[in-house]
């Protein structure tokens, strides 16, 4: 069985609790300069004799991960546009070959968000594939959707990236709509070509829904309501600190006083989400210790699988699968009445997540609120009491704001993020809130372009509230590349 670094105990250990890198995410991206069993009994043999260097010893029995992108220079004389195509081929990979290090080979060409991101992502490369459908790099979209259903194949689900250590984990299931943008380009053949990778997916999302009950209601990602509803949680099967993050969760779950299992189960969930981190996952939106992730049905997680289960029955039905067909389509149909049912505040026009523990739906406003109307699954009243609030409280001088409060998390305000503002433009010319889309474009847009020629560069995240242009907090400095947010540029230009 192949031995990686983040399970190096002891070693793996003392190199992060005592920072050797700046950033946690370095040693487990590190490559063995020997065999990692003799690395590790050569550093149970030296660590305690006298003038042991912990610094020097990494140095000498491993290489640090090298920063592809950190040598490119833009052009701040060309357009935001004109960069991010010059860009595509600084943030492509090439095919991987086995090696000792944490990367999962890939077969085909991949992009990468940029920065310290130096593997590919999964819901990432919904957005990434968005620009390079607008770039007409029908070839890179093609490997994208082949990488992924060879995750698929290979893991039985799409790891949050294509590193050993996500293995427990994956992100947003937007596979299904990365399989839709090819169906654009090559025909509905494709939903034919992917079922197989599609209903596996289906499978591990929805893992252990027929052990449910009322006395045991809960199991990895998905849930029984008190009505008998089967809704959908964020999950990671590891209780343990994140390799990529191993010192912030020991110091969380020590300060937090709560089980460190428990806290590492929720935090894992909240990276499973792709929002790691915000208020949204807290039971106090301003305490990071009361994260409770496993305890809510999200929303937008729950929009993604009704879409993948319509597409199942849809092409299933097209085979002529009738048997599977309906039982895909009532599976659809349940889930949008519960959605409905248990994320939908009448009072307060707004969609939320759910807190199956309490029984309670939760208040805290955030952009998942957009994803009924990106998928068609909001009714026109619904819809308007969304947009309203939209303008009223998220529409910032720079564009929406992810959330309403600001905690100095990387996923609240001032923070707005490219994948958000998609979502929310979409939803918006869905329901023919045509002003406002158009509002949100143009700030966003705007946002991009005024600190790409003040930089030089595209970023992860921005400010939306005119304060500045890139974005803060969080575990790690802002990063440039970037990705999601070159291809959401495109496709809004």
């Amino acid at each position: 069985m192949k031995q990686y670094i983040h399970a190096l105990g002891p070693l793996f250990e003392a190199v992060q609790m005592q920072s050797v890198f700046p950033d946690g995410k370095t040693f487990p991206d590190c490559l063995p300069k020997r065999d990692l069993a003799e690395i590790r009994q050569k550093y149970l043999d030296e660590k305690d004799r006298p003038g042991f260097d912990l610094h020097r010893f990494v140095a000498l029995y491993f290489d640090e991960p090298s920063a592809e992108t950190g040598d490119y220079q833009s052009d701040v004389n060309w357009t935001a546009a004109a960069h991010i195509v010059a860009l595509w081929p600084v943030l492509t990979r090439q095919p991987d070959t086995e090696m000792d290090g944490s990367l999962l080979p890939l077969p085909y060409p991949y992009i990468v968000p940029g920065g310290r991101f130096r593997e590919i992502y999964y819901w990432d490369s919904y957005f990434t594939m968005l620009g390079l459908r607008q770039s007409g790099r029908m070839d890179l979209m093609q490997h994208m959707v082949d990488n992924f259903a060879h995750l698929i194949n290979q893991t039985g689900h799409i790891p949050n990236g294509n590193r050993a250590y996500y293995l427990s984990r994956s992100q947003p299931p937007f596979f299904v709509l990365m399989v839709g943008l090819l169906a654009e380009v090559q025909g509905p053949v494709i939903w034919e070509k992917y079922l197989p990778q599609l209903k596996r997916e289906y499978e591990f999302w929805m893992d252990g829904q027929t052990i449910l009950n009322a006395q045991e209601p809960a199991h990895r990602r998905v849930v029984r309501l008190p009505d008998a509803a089967i809704l959908n949680r964020y999950w990671d099967d590891s209780d343990t600190p994140r390799p990529e993050s191993y010192r912030e969760d020991v110091e969380l779950a020590h300060e937090s006083g709560r089980p460190p299992a428990e806290m590492y189960r929720h935090i894992r969930a909240a990276a499973e989400s792709g929002w790691d981190f915000s208020s949204r996952w807290f039971a106090d939106p301003h305490s990071f210790a009361t994260i409770c992730t496993t305890d809510l049905i999200p929303v937008d997680l729950n929009c993604l699988l009704w879409f993948l289960e319509k597409k199942l029955a849809d092409t299933c039905d097209i085979l002529q699968n009738t048997t599977a067909a309906a039982s895909y389509y009532t599976a659809a149909m349940a889930r949008a009445e519960a959605i409905e049912r248990y994320c939908w505040d009448e009072q307060a026009g707004f969609y939320f997540d759910f807190n199956f523990k309490t029984g309670k739906i939760l208040s805290h406003y955030t952009l998942a609120a957009v994803f009924p109307l990106f998928f068609d699954l909001a009714p026109m009243s619904a819809a308007e009491r969304v947009a309203a609030m939209l303008e009223e409280k998220f529409l910032q001088t720079g564009g929406l704001a992810t959330t309403l409060h600001r905690t100095g998390q990387q996923w609240d305000a001032p923070n707005g993020w490219a994948p958000l503002q998609w979502m929310a433009y979409q939803g918006l010319l869905h329901y023919d809130f045509q002003d406002l889309a158009a509002e949100v474009r143009r700030r966003w847009l705007a946002t991009c372009e005024n600190t790409y020629h003040d930089t030089g560069k595209m970023m992860e995240k921005y400010n939306v509230f005119g304060e500045g242009g890139a974005g803060g907090g969080g575990e790690y400095p802002n990063q440039d590349g970037f990705g999601w947010t070159n291809g959401v540029f495109l496709a809004m230009s």
